[in-house]
């Protein structure tokens, strides 16, 4: 099989983190979630600790350079010809030309995989996601959406217009989602 790796992203509530976990155990690829990396560095006592758990409570994105650090340390030690699976890297439009630039050195082509839902049904997932489990970065839903509309919105547009981006229909249930992604791959 082609080794592949995979991007995920998408609004807020999209369910990209659950795609990635679901692809990861179809697969056995390694995953890697942005938040889990950040949510790590944020339990430390350091000056990047207190700066990320300031950001994430916030509900903002931490910097283009602090993104592909973490992106860069994974894919500068990962096997070549192993598949991988990233959740929630490459938001930002300096983030996405820094991927581009580390994927053509490290003769590594990706795929995004875009999963789309609209504004109103963001608001109806993270507001059942807070009722449910009281997650403490559900709170700023609006602050959120506003940090895709400014960052993530476009670096998606860059994605797309390299051709490297599929769209997937996130309002389906779970494992429709699942089941278009993995046909989309070539793992049906």
């Amino acid at each position: 099989m082609e080794t592949k790796t995979i991007f995920f992203l998408g609004k807020p509530g999209s369910g990209k983190g659950t795609q990635a976990k679901r692809l990861a155990a179809r697969t056995g690829w390694p995953m890697f979630g942005s938040g889990d990396q950040f949510r790590s560095i944020a339990k430390e006592d350091t000056p990047a600790g207190r700066k990320t758990r300031l950001e994430i409570d916030q509900g903002l994105l931490s910097p283009p350079w602090f993104v592909e650090y973490l992106y860069l340390k994974i894919a500068l030690s990962h096997p070549e010809r192993e598949s991988v699976i990233f959740d929630g890297f490459n938001r930002k439009v300096e983030e996405a030309e820094l991927l581009f630039a580390a994927s053509e050195y490290l003769e590594r082509p990706f795929t995004v995989i875009n999963i789309a839902i609209s504004d109103e049904e963001v608001h109806r997932r993270l507001d059942t996601r807070k009722e449910d489990s009281g997650r403490a970065d559900d709170h700023c839903v609006d602050v959120r959406l506003a940090e895709y509309e400014k960052y993530t919105k476009a670096a998606l547009a860059l994605f797309k217009e390299r051709g490297v981006t599929i769209d997937v229909d996130g309002e389906q249930s779970q494992d429709a989602v699942e089941a278009d992604i993995a046909r989309i791959l070539g793992l049906a």
